[in-house]
């Protein structure tokens, strides 16, 4: 990459599709809030356009670098105006980065704070930045990545923001970027702790109610969980739950309820970490409102 990334930036991927432009609201009010920089990147590929019939045969025109990097960069441009549009103030550059975007967009997150895309994208040259692409970045990127889903803007009505807690060290980070998002939206947090056990059979997956006994460790992991967060936020209204199933049926149930689900990524390095880093992925897919996915340290290191 030859574009120097502020690493205090939030950065949206865009393609021009309706999915990266609900990706440019978030991001436009997320470094409004923060007080960030925004950086809009288009990532573009040697994409072939549909054949043009002609004299009984078909011919395919292949753009050349140049002129991709002039069509991502238009594309760009035109969300910077969606984010100027929306905040004036808000500082913003766009830029076009010719190659595969899973490979751009991984690499960018290694210099910025948050990468914002859209779940999926259209057309030919508007192609795959944002289709596919999207859950190849949530599992590789080195920064949280927030993966935009219809219907997934905050509003008054909704249930505040959703974390998936499992009590491990490498968690606190992802607890602790929704304790923030709660504290910046003004939004409940409900810390969620998911278990299997010889109930889940004939009760079925779902919520566990306060009263059922037999549960104190599991709510005292929860409790300790969050007990280095709550007085650093202290205006976030918090509430702990249990859930019975797995981890990702219990936080995408009900999923378009809430203004945002965090959940954390574990290092693809063992059969355990495989299985829990497939749980954000599956959140991400199942999930209709928006979902920021945190990788997490690699206990061994």
């Amino acid at each position: 990459m030859t574009k120097t990334i502020n690493p205090s930036s939030i950065v949206v991927a865009v393609d021009g599709s309706d999915d990266s432009h609900r990706a440019v609201h978030w991001a436009a009010e997320q470094a409004h809030r923060e007080r960030r920089p925004l950086l809009v990147v288009t990532a573009t590929g040697a994409v072939d356009v549909p054949a043009i019939a002609w004299g009984g045969m078909a011919a395919a025109y292949v753009y050349q670098p140049q002129e991709l990097l002039a069509r991502g960069q238009a594309v760009a441009d035109e969300a910077l105006a969606i984010a100027l549009h929306l905040y004036p103030a808000l500082e913003v550059t766009a830029t076009a980065i010719l190659g595969d975007p899973r490979v751009v967009l991984t690499d960018v997150s290694r210099d910025t704070h948050m990468l914002v895309l859209g779940s999926r994208g259209r057309g030919a040259f508007r192609s795959k930045v944002l289709g596919s692409v999207s859950a190849a970045v949530s599992r590789d990127a080195e920064c949280p990545v927030v993966v935009c889903r219809p219907r997934g803007r905050a509003s008054a009505d909704g249930a505040g923001v959703l974390v998936g807690a499992d009590g491990t060290a490498e968690s606190v980070p992802v607890l602790e970027l929704a304790f923030a998002q709660a504290s910046l939206l003004g939004r409940p947090l409900t810390v969620m702790h998911t278990l299997l056990d010889e109930h889940v059979g004939f009760r079925g997956p779902g919520m566990i109610s306060a009263g059922e006994p037999g549960l104190e460790e599991h709510r005292l992991l929860l409790s300790e969980s969050v007990a280095g967060l709550r007085p650093k936020y202290p205006e976030v209204e918090t509430d702990l739950v249990l859930a019975r199933g797995l981890a990702e049926e219990c936080l995408s149930d009900r999923s378009g309820t809430w203004d945002l689900i965090v959940v954390g990524r574990h290092p693809v390095d063992t059969l355990f970490r495989l299985v829990t880093g497939a749980v954000a992925t599956a959140v991400v897919e199942r999930a209709h409102t928006n979902v920021i996915v945190v990788p997490q340290a690699d206990p061994r290191t």
